[in-house]
């Protein structure tokens, strides 16, 4: 057998397909919880250049929660520059739109990031094959599944000689097996298309002599040639150039094409080594379902979006997070399958909006009449009277529904806050000082005081941790975080989920009801059955 194949398992927990970040971060998530995970991959070794270049703040907690952030925060690199970091420039260089990506971000976080893909991936798969109950099979790709009521058949041929097969059986399966998912068409799941798409070539290069750059990222809304410029990582640089009419896919994807589209920002051989050049198709599409029985799909599996929001990759990671927490609870018996179900339903309108948002700028880059970017041009020109309208915000949507959250004054299913907290004259996060799960924290309240003993009880098993932070308190806001947010949002108390969306908010007299109705919702259709603890 090839030195490089690893035989997988014939049995195991949960088996995922595709070993990119999402794929990895999935089963680091379920792998720290005690869960077997079989990992293939169809590809034998590490794909050894960039791809995915940016990364927001709520998917740095995510990596945060499963661990990666206390060893290898230097992997990425803070958004900075003028107006907000994300700038849209017409053809004369002037300032269209700003988009507030060097806010400070609700998750603990810079709000974006950039970050190079190949040192990720090695990273996470490094801390993976540190835990006994992953393994990582390269060199085999999912040709099958077959499903019954308690478990995934999945079979397996190598990729490099296909006389050679395996089959792993898993209660569970998911597929983070990318855009072109064979795991999504086996299970014949249709994609809803946005009606965006569009011919970019893409262009990865290290600065020889680097230069300070306006922003984080530069859209230039030309429509001689849209272009975007990015801050990629630390000592990295992508640009990209949308193909033209007149224009081949052949031709834009040479590499003297892509000098030439960059020369007019001073990029040469002289003063860059180009590490790569590819001609992508940027589309915007979403799955009809997210899952099938016992099968799951998550990243670019379920949705693909055009990379002008960088939001890619992050909404890939909120996938993994919002599954692993359901499959988890369900595998200790702590609740219902039903709860699955959710999942599906609350990503998939989250993302949708992002995607809508993601093609509404990708619309406004790549205008290609000089008429119609010359009305545009007027019409952005024109929201910029009121100075403080030229610097805006990135989406943040809340959940789909149906969602497991309880009504909250609108701010359930809403990202919840991360601020530093100080312990014992420690200053840290807080997920690292009581964890990444379910968190019921009070502002200047004890959480506990109203819920009963048996209530208190029942949230532990589930993970939950409560804080109640106080300045003069065991555990004290340093930067007024906490405060700021409850204050906005008019409560004392918020009971947040693993995926650290609101579960509920409100006074302190409610958090019985909030921990009741958490049960019943978790456990409704559940029947007894044995609790199995990893």
């Amino acid at each position: 057998m090839d030195a490089l194949r690893t035989e997988p398992s014939a049995t195991t927990d949960c088996v995922v397909v595709g070993a990119g970040p999402v794929g990895l971060t999935t089963a680091l998530l379920l792998g720290r919880e005690g869960w077997r995970v079989t990992v293939v991959e169809r590809w034998p070794e590490h794909y050894p250049l960039p791809r995915a270049c940016t990364i927001d703040h709520e998917a740095l907690r995510i990596l945060q929660a499963a661990g990666l952030m206390a060893e290898h925060a230097g992997l990425f690199e803070p958004s900075q520059g003028g107006r907000g970091g994300y700038q849209m420039r017409n053809a004369d260089g002037e300032l269209l739109r700003a988009i507030n990506w060097n806010r400070t971000a609700e998750s603990g976080w810079a709000n974006t990031n950039g970050f190079y893909q190949p040192d990720l991936e090695q990273a996470l798969e490094e801390m993976v094959s540190r835990l006994p109950g992953v393994e990582v099979c390269r060199g085999w790709t999912v040709t099958d599944l077959a499903q019954s009521d308690q478990s995934v058949l999945v079979t397996l041929v190598a990729t490099d000689d296909e006389t050679t097969t395996r089959t792993v059986t898993a209660p569970w399966t998911v597929a983070a097996d990318g855009a072109n998912s064979p795991v999504r068409q086996m299970l014949g799941i249709e994609s809803v298309d946005s009606g965006f798409e569009a011919d970019w070539l893409v262009v990865d290069y290290e600065p020889i002599v680097d230069r300070d750059w306006d922003a984080f990222v530069t859209q230039y809304c030309d429509p001689a040639q849209p272009a975007t410029a990015v801050n990629s990582g630390p000592g990295r640089r992508r640009f990209e150039f949308m193909r033209r009419a007149d224009v081949t896919a052949e031709e834009l994807a040479r590499t003297e094409t892509a000098w030439r589209l960059m020369s007019p920002w001073g990029v040469t051989p002289e003063n860059a080594r180009l590490e790569r050049h590819a001609v992508y198709t940027f589309r915007g599409r979403w799955t009809r379902e997210w899952r099938s029985g016992r099968v799951f799909l998550a990243g670019d599996a379920a949705h693909l979006m055009p990379p002008f929001l960088g939001q890619g990759l992050c909404a890939g990671l909120r996938d993994a997070r919002a599954l692993t927490w359901r499959l988890d609870l369900v595998r200790r018996g702590l609740a219902d399958e039903s709860v699955l179900d959710s999942y599906g339903s609350e990503r998939r309108q989250h993302v949708r909006e992002i995607i809508e948002e993601a093609v509404s700028i990708g619309r406004v880059i790549c205008e290609l009449d000089p008429v119609r970017a010359a009305d545009r041009d007027a019409a952005m020109r024109a929201q910029l009277a009121d100075p403080d309208a030229l610097t805006v915000e990135p989406p943040h949507p809340r959940l789909g529904e149906p969602s497991i959250t309880r009504p909250s004054a609108g701010v359930e299913g809403r990202l919840s806050v991360q601020g530093r907290v100080e312990v014992g004259g420690r200053t840290s996060l807080l997920d690292d000082v009581v964890g990444a799960s379910w968190q019921l924290i009070g502002l200047d309240v004890d959480p506990t005081a109203l819920a009963t003993a048996e209530q208190l009880a029942w949230f532990a098993e589930l993970g939950g941790t409560v804080t109640s932070l106080r300045d003069d308190g065991q555990v004290r806001d340093v930067d007024g975080t906490y405060a700021q947010w409850f204050r906005a949002h008019g409560c004392t108390v918020v009971l947040a989920r693993p995926d650290f969306y609101v579960y509920a908010a409100g006074r302190l007299d409610e958090v019985p009801q909030m921990l009741s109705a958490l049960r019943a919702t978790l456990t409704t259709t559940r029947t007894a059955r044995e609790v199995v603890r990893p």
